[in-house]
């Protein structure tokens, strides 16, 4: 009798071991899908535009980005500081976002409305654009390095 609960007692502790480290594996698995790790960057830095940290918004421009009319992540950096410094409030409005992973690049189109205001209750500026973007991971995190925007017609 004595031998049967120490084989249950065993049994039962190898059960738990074996649970335990399966939930270990999942966890260690449970790792976002690319495309999620890319909206949540892309969501991450827009948050960063519209609370004005030009510097956490920066850390997902690659250092070779090229924009539209030749735009380098410096002349971003300039441009994004100064639309901050020129306005009380940014808002960024975005529609559905259009994604296409393949591997360590990827794609993603979205049409935005820009706002800017001096802290009143209406922005005092606002233009909409037709955006695409190319991404690749670099050291573990996608960073965009193309943009092309267009003003709608």
């Amino acid at each position: 009798m004595e031998k049967a609960k120490v084989s249950m007692a065993n049994t039962g502790l190898r059960c738990i071991a074996g649970a335990l480290a399966l939930l270990t594996g999942l966890v260690g698995c449970s790792s976002e899908t690319p495309e999620a790790q890319l909206r949540q960057r892309f969501d991450a830095m827009q948050q960063a535009v519209e609370e004005k940290r030009v510097g956490d918004f920066m850390e997902g421009v690659s250092e070779d980005f090229v924009g539209s009319d030749g735009l380098d992540r410096a002349a971003l950096h300039n441009l994004v500081r100064a639309r901050t410094l020129a306005n009380a409030r940014i808002g960024t409005t975005t529609g559905p976002l259009e994604v296409n992973v393949e591997g360590d690049n990827a794609t993603v189109s979205f049409h935005v409305l820009l706002t800017g205001s001096s802290g009143r209750l209406l922005p005092e500026q606002a233009r909409s654009y037709d955006v695409m973007t190319a991404w690749r991971r670099e050291d573990g995190d996608w960073r965009i390095h193309h943009a092309q925007w267009d003003a709608p017609r």
